[in-house]
């Protein structure tokens, strides 16, 4: 399939459209890295609960001190897995959405990609990645406190961050900047194809774990590795959409021709 860079600004349907066949057309090369990281993530989620398990409840009736260990017990082993599994999910998620910019970036613009060099890519971005997505998931969270509303305008704002530094080579601090001014004026459109986005993405996840349910009594491992296994199917949806929401952003900057000399 020959992909088109943009050359105007898209609507919201036709940047779903072309994200979904450019999917399609190019599916392995979409869904190994989601594949791989859904692994990866899930055999550490096994791997970090298992090795902090959750304390078991006082039996019978408890003393007020027993009560009080347990639960400081029970937090404190609840914050360190948050912790560890936040960590696994924010490398490797990050590693794997930027390979997958990369590889439709070279798609939309050569009609090509590699993996390998997808991968290679994405690592050597990788420091700029990780600082612009704490950056701006820190400012969403107080976003979110103040109201919800002002969170929801922070992600829109800062939702190109990861293109800017893929594509334009930006730093992490000056990708910010650019997503800001390129999904200006055009805050309700990015709303829009986010919260689609969004909910497709929320509702394989959760026919995923409704799927894996049954089979948590095999072996603790096999319920987050079908969960993530099933997710990936969808996952690359999010970048590659991305993508192109980028390219429609930047086409929109571009001034339109003269007009022909009058005779």
């Amino acid at each position: 399939m020959d992909v088109e860079k943009p050359s105007r600004e898209l609507s919201v349907g036709e940047i779903l459209s072309l994200s979904f066949n450019l999917y399609f057309s190019k599916f392995l090369q979409f869904f190994l890295p989601f594949l791989i990281s859904g692994i990866i993530i899930g055999i550490f989620t096994y791997a970090i609960t298992s090795s902090f398990p959750i304390p078991a409840p006082p039996i019978e009736t408890p003393s007020y001190e027993e009560l009080v260990t347990w639960f400081f017990a029970l937090l404190s082993t609840i914050i360190v897995i948050g912790i560890l599994l936040g960590l696994v999910s924010w490398i490797v998620g990050t590693t794997t959405s930027g390979v997958v910019i990369k590889n439709a970036s070279d798609q939309i613009e050569k009609d090509t990609s590699n993996l390998g060099v997808s991968f290679n890519f994405a690592i050597l971005k990788l420091p700029s990645l990780l600082v612009a997505q704490f950056v701006a998931g820190i400012l969403t969270v107080i976003g979110l406190l103040l109201f919800i509303v002002p969170g929801i305008i922070i992600a829109i704002m800062f939702s190109l961050v990861f293109p800017a530094i893929i594509i334009e080579q930006r730093g992490a601090f000056e990708s910010l900047g650019r997503s800001q001014k390129l999904v200006s004026y055009r805050w309700l459109k990015t709303f829009a194809l986010l919260l689609i986005l969004a909910i497709i993405v929320l509702i394989v996840s959760g026919i995923a774990n409704v799927l894996a349910m049954p089979f948590s009594t095999v072996h603790p491992i096999v319920n987050p590795l079908i969960t993530n296994i099933i997710s990936s199917f969808v996952s690359p949806i999010f970048p590659i959409a991305i993508t192109y929401l980028y390219y429609a952003m930047v086409a929109r900057e571009i001034p339109p021709p003269p007009p022909p000399p009058t005779l």
